[in-house]
């Protein structure tokens, strides 16, 4: 049967504005006018014969023929981007990487540098995330993630190496005893909101905890473990910098946590992620090699 479409610069600019809810910051996305936005979504409201948008230019509202035509776009375009990806197979542009904030700051940036230098041609976009992996609605093109199997069908998974945890702290508290830490505040943060019970069940040392504070992001709560605000548990990966150079101690070494650290990306392989994945596999032998964690110590459960 033949499509009867409207423009498709028309609906990209509907879609865009409707999702984005400013027809600035559509032209924005889109590199076009303000008022190239504008005219497009007009033309589409003639074609129609429906309004779109209530209310001013400034204050976009979608009609309910505007959101019913908005959800069906913008499922559409989602698809017809992925359809694309599949078949595109640059080895120049953009690379787009999702990754948990933390570990992008404290692992991953520090190392980017000798990627770059290797692959100029490749721009390394990352995103902060530590959402699980929707291969059918995220966009980008490898995710970094750290957790148990199973990983989400569909995804091809370079691991990358386990994980270990342990209790750090400033180093003015880290002459005292496993249980006097019970006088310091115990750090949380919400998003691995069961850091420490999870560190107490494995390790099999039980020790009785202070007053609970928590953190909304887990950069938050390391800033405060290292100014001397409490004790909390941390991978080693995050934190094996500041334990070198001294600004964070782990009087209790560092035990498996279970997770494993994975990048996750689309199949079938495209030339920008296997070069990416290769040198972060590499990254990642390197790093295993040359920065062992302090094992965990073997204490007397307090009575």
């Amino acid at each position: 049967m033949k499509r009867r479409l409207p423009s498709l610069n028309a609906l990209r600019a509907f879609e865009a504005a409707g999702r984005l809810g400013r027809m600035t910051l559509a032209a924005e996305e889109l590199n076009v006018t303000h008022s190239a936005i504008s005219r497009q979504i007009r033309h589409l409201e003639e074609m129609l014969g429906v309004p779109l948008f209530d209310g001013a230019r400034n204050a976009l509202r979608l009609t309910e023929a505007g959101a019913k035509l908005l959800a069906g776009l913008s499922t559409g375009f989602d698809q017809l981007d992925l359809s694309v990806r599949a078949v595109a197979d640059p080895q120049e542009g953009v690379l787009d990487v999702s990754c948990p904030g933390t570990f992008t700051m404290r692992w991953l940036i520090p190392r980017l540098y000798r990627f770059q230098a290797a692959y100029p041609e490749i721009e390394v976009r990352l995103t902060a995330s530590h959402r699980p992996v929707d291969l059918a609605r995220d966009a980008f093109d490898v995710a970094l993630r750290v957790g148990s199997p199973p990983w989400p069908d569909g995804a091809e998974v370079v691991p990358l190496f386990a994980e270990q945890t342990g209790p750090v702290l400033a180093p003015v508290f880290a002459a005292e005893k496993a249980s006097d830490l019970a006088s310091l505040p115990v750090l949380h943060t919400r998003t691995r909101p069961r850091a420490w019970e999870d560190w107490v069940a494995r390790s099999g040392v039980t020790i009785k905890t202070g007053t609970r504070v928590d953190y909304e992001h887990f950069y938050f709560m390391l800033e405060a473990a290292g100014a001397a605000l409490g004790v909390c548990v941390a991978p080693w990966p995050y934190v094996c910098d500041d334990i070198r150079l001294g600004r964070l101690a782990a009087p209790l070494g560092f035990i498996d946590s279970g997770h494993h650290y994975v990048a996750l990306r689309r199949a079938p392989r495209h030339r920008k992620s296997s070069l990416f994945c290769a040198w972060l596999r590499q990254e990642a032998i390197d790093f295993t090699a040359r920065s062992s964690p302090p094992p965990g110590v073997a204490l007397q459960t307090p009575p």
